[in-house]
């Protein structure tokens, strides 16, 4: 009698992205506000969160390429940095196709508190700016994924497909990000800064703001 344990099925692409969004909901301090979730998902609002939308992946893109221009001695970063820039700007390019599908304009906007608040973590001395950097980028990359996931069901077909296809890409950006970090420095100091950083996105992501971007508070009021 053959008494091995059968072969465990291949794991789908549906299994492998949830397991992806449990680690990375797992990892962010809270969920997003469902105040925040409602005004996002009023079609009032819906070409002010494509435009600034817009704005999150070429500030995206951005910032991979500064990057890769300043820490050139590293070829794993390099590489992992390009396909990131790549990959943002491509996701640039298919939000901007869906706002000129629908007529809407793309305005010049104020960005949110939350980026600059997180950079406002990052140390000014190396290397421990090249590793906050990359913590901050992770976050940033895992609340994109999370709020993708949230508000993908509450908006109309072809926004709800989109931002569902959008999903397995942000959630192995933040996986680059966290990995790249822990490969520049040691596991301690990793942890110690995400234990300082996490409650700081916490507060900026539950605290009211008063102006609604994708990565606003809820808006006040």
């Amino acid at each position: 009698m053959d008494t091995s344990e059968p072969a465990s099925a291949p794991q789908s692409e549906g299994d492998r992205l949830a397991a992806d969004l449990a680690a990375l909901r797992a990892f962010l301090p809270c969920a997003t506000p469902a105040a925040w979730l409602e005004a996002a998902a009023a079609p009032a609002n819906r070409a002010l969160l494509l435009a600034d939308h817009a704005n999150c992946e070429k500030k995206a893109a951005a910032t991979a390429l500064n990057l890769a221009y300043r820490y050139t001695d590293h070829y794993p970063l390099l590489h992992k940095l390009s396909r990131l820039a790549r990959e943002e700007l491509r996701h640039f390019e298919q939000v901007i196709a869906i706002m000129e599908r629908r007529g809407m304009a793309y305005p010049p906007l104020s960005a949110s508190r939350y980026a600059r608040e997180l950079r406002a973590f990052v140390r000014a001395e190396e290397p421990g700016r090249l590793v906050d950097t990359l913590l901050v980028g992770a976050v940033i990359e895992a609340r994109s994924c999370e709020r993708f996931a949230a508000l993908a069901p509450l908006l109309d077909a072809e926004l709800e497909a989109f931002y569902g296809s959008l999903l397995r890409s942000e959630a192995r950006h933040f996986e680059d990000y966290r990995g790249l970090a822990r490969s520049l420095a040691e596991a301690g100091e990793v942890e110690e800064r995400l234990a300082r950083l996490l409650p700081l996105e916490a507060a900026l992501i539950e605290a009211p703001d008063e102006v609604l971007r994708f990565h606003s508070g809820p808006p006040r009021g």
